[in-house]
């Protein structure tokens, strides 16, 4: 999603239950019922790819790093919505149920452009990988800046919303799961 459209949607809770009303209709979010199971295992799943990132962060696999966050805070975010009993299938649609059901509510401004920027990024990175058909390749364009600190960055920015995002399924399913 464009960062100029984020910010209009953020801005304009009307646009931005249009855009979603949008999705529905095309039965790319969907209601669900409420499965605790479901949503563990999206912060099971997200855990698991933020280890993976500590782990080849050390390996120097930057790129692999990189796919990881995206792919640790996308399954927190799944996580998120499906607390709410909905589901995506889209990550821009995925965004807006995060900005309507959590900005202001414990999530930012920052941190919903932040997975906007991950969606992007790993977007972008699929596309090349899959064009140059060598994925190490991608570790050494010139159009993405892999070194560790950028990496190491984007992992501290990834836990602080996956430890965030956590606080607020705290406080969602505790009564739930009693």
């Amino acid at each position: 999603m464009e960062i100029k459209l984020l910010r209009r949607l953020l801005r304009n809770p009307k646009l931005l239950n249009k855009k979603i009303s949008f999705y529905e209709k095309k039965k790319i979010i969907e209601n669900v019922p409420f499965d605790l199971e479901e949503i563990k295992g999206h912060i099971q799943k997200s855990d698991h790819n933020i280890k993976f990132v500590t782990d080849n962060l050390n390996l120097g696999y930057y790129d692999w790093c990189i796919t990881g966050c995206y792919y640790a805070i996308y399954q927190i975010s799944l996580a998120l919505i499906r607390a709410k009993k909905v589901y995506s299938k889209n990550h821009d649609a995925t965004l807006c149920l995060l900005a309507r059901d959590y900005y202001k509510e414990g999530i930012t401004q920052q941190d919903i452009e932040l997975i906007n920027i991950f969606f992007l990024d790993y977007q972008d990175l699929l596309i090349y990988v899959n064009t140059k058909e060598k994925r190490e390749e991608a570790s050494y364009s010139s159009r993405y800046d892999f070194d560790k600190k950028h990496v190491e960055e984007l992992r501290l920015k990834t836990i602080s919303f996956i430890n965030k995002a956590k606080d607020i399924l705290n406080n969602i399913l505790s009564p739930k799961s009693k």
